[in-house]
């Protein structure tokens, strides 16, 4: 029984390398720090049979070793046509590791544009209370109201979870009705591992159905063929005008034009967005001077506690893996996530 070797190019804490090197004797860490594929070790890279990176990965031919590849996020739209991808290399996520900042987000925005804290803040600033306050700030009570999430993995079934916690119906969108649980990676006291916390589950061609009768919708998730511009023209149409949207998934899953459009006509009480189609947002979009719109940076997944998470995840799968048991959160062509 030989030594693996195991290429990190993302900086982990050392005493996180530590953590992994236990998992086995056998294990072989180098860390080489590499966001682009020309910045990988080219002279590691034939021995290498375990890859985690961000995003940097090799031609086939250059790791002919290569076994599997450990993404240190969830979402891998960016590689799906890398040649190693195409090639049938075992690959697998970091699903599960950043869903309490997420759903903690999602559930932020929520509060936020219910209780129309970005009105609250324009009066601030301007030294301002306003006589119909009580009107203008009539908030959409948690109890009793609808919460429509797209997407019901890891991240959506911790949305659910909460939502339960303050009263909400919860209904779902979800790919694949006939299995319901949840087999992925899981902190222990989160989500929804067996879809119990939601009233009505749907499939991806309803989802205008869904969102129809919703006060929230909260987007979550992948992006991929089927997924893309999934949120677009009809579902706004169909949505309440009092309703809000909050997309926390890809920026290319809802259409933003149609958005704006739905935004501008009233057709939708206001939206908050961490993702967008071209990232940073661009300057002159009129996203930036809307004020029943709340923007973020791409940032609803950081948190001091993500290297502690994934270092939990890789230290499992090497386990796994080692004793040749089935990996967690591996990647699904089929299913583009």
């Amino acid at each position: 029984m030989g030594e693996i070797q195991v290429l990190m190019t993302v900086p982990f804490p050392e005493a996180m390398l530590d953590r992994l090197r236990a998992v086995s004797p056998r294990l072989s860490l180098h860390t080489h720090p590499a966001r682009r594929a020309e910045d990988l070790p080219a002279h590691l890279l034939p021995e290498v049979e375990i890859l985690y990176t961000l995003s940097a990965l090799p031609l086939p031919a250059q790791a002919p070793r290569l076994r599997w590849v450990q993404f240190h996020y969830a979402g891998i739209d960016h590689a799906l046509d890398h040649p190693l991808v195409q090639a049938g290399v075992t690959v697998t996520t970091m699903s599960g590791a950043a869903v309490p900042q997420m759903a903690e987000f999602a559930w932020m925005a929520i509060l936020a544009l219910g209780r129309h804290l970005p009105g609250m803040l324009r009066d601030q600033a301007n030294h301002h209370w306003d006589e119909d306050r009580f009107r203008r700030f009539r908030p959409v009570e948690l109890r009793g109201s609808t919460v429509g999430i797209v997407g019901y993995g890891s991240i959506g079934r911790e949305v659910g979870r909460l939502a339960r916690a303050f009263g909400a119906n919860v209904l779902a969108v979800k790919r694949d009705l006939m299995h319901l649980e949840d087999d992925g990676y899981r902190l222990d006291g989160t989500g929804d591992p067996d879809a119990t916390q939601v009233d009505r589950l749907y499939p991806p061609q309803a989802v205008g159905s869904m969102a129809e009768q919703c006060d929230f919708l909260v987007v979550t998730v992948p992006l991929t063929p089927e997924t893309r511009d999934m949120i677009g023209p009809e579902v706004f149409k169909r949505m309440k005008a009092t309703a809000y949207l909050i997309d926390i998934s890809r920026g290319e899953v809802v259409d933003q034009a149609a958005l704006i459009d739905a935004l501008r006509e009233q057709r939708l009480a206001g939206a908050a967005l961490d993702v967008y189609p071209v990232e940073p947002l661009p300057e002159d979009s009129p996203l930036w001077e809307m004020p029943n719109v709340l923007l973020s940076p791409h940032v609803a997944g950081a948190s001091g506690a993500y290297f502690e998470r994934a270092t939990a995840v890789f230290a499992e799968n090497l386990r796994r893996y080692l004793a040749d048991q089935p990996l967690l959160n591996r990647f699904d062509p089929r299913r583009g996530y």
